[in-house]
C-alpha cells in the first residue's frame, strides 16, 4: 500500500510548480545552500533520506551528491508559516555543498564600506 501523499497537498507551491528550499546543516545550523523543489523533488527526498532537487536550468530532478559525492542526508524537514518555503536539515557528506568546492553557497559576504563583496577565504 502507498503511502499517503496528503501532506504534499499543505505546500504552497508557485505558478512553475516550485517551492524555495533552504539547506541547513543540522549540526551547527550553518545554512549551506538554497534551491527548488517540485512535487516530485520533494516525495523523493522523503522516500530515499537524501536531497533531491528540481534543477529549473536543467529541466529535470537533481539528486545532490550524484556526480560529486557530496550527498545530504536529511535529519528532518521543516515547513515554514506560510507553506511556501521547506527548511531540510541535513548532514552535507564531504562537508561541501556548493558547487564551487566550498563548505556553503553563501561565502560572499557584502564590504560596505568598499561597496564590494568580498569571498571567505576558502
Amino acid at each position: 500500500m502507498k503511502k499517503s501523499s496528503k501532506w504534499l497537498n499543505k505546500v504552497q507551491w508557485d505558478a512553475n510548480g516550485l517551492v524555495p528550499v533552504i539547506a541547513q546543516q543540522a549540526s551547527t545550523n550553518d545554512v549551506l545552500m538554497f534551491a527548488w523543489m517540485n512535487r516530485e523533488a520533494l516525495e523523493k527526498t522523503v522516500e530515499l533520506g537524501e536531497a533531491v532537487y528540481w534543477s529549473r536550468s536543467r529541466k529535470k530532478l537533481w539528486h545532490k551528491g550524484e556526480e560529486s559525492g557530496h550527498f545530504q542526508k536529511i535529519i528532518d524537514i521543516r515547513l515554514d508559516c506560510d507553506a511556501d518555503v521547506v527548511l531540510l536539515k541535513i548532514e552535507q557528506v564531504g562537508d561541501i555543498a556548493c558547487h564551487t568546492g566550498r563548505h556553503s553557497c553563501f561565502f560572499q559576504q557584502l564590504n560596505s564600506a568598499e561597496g564590494e563583496w568580498i569571498a571567505d577565504a576558502q
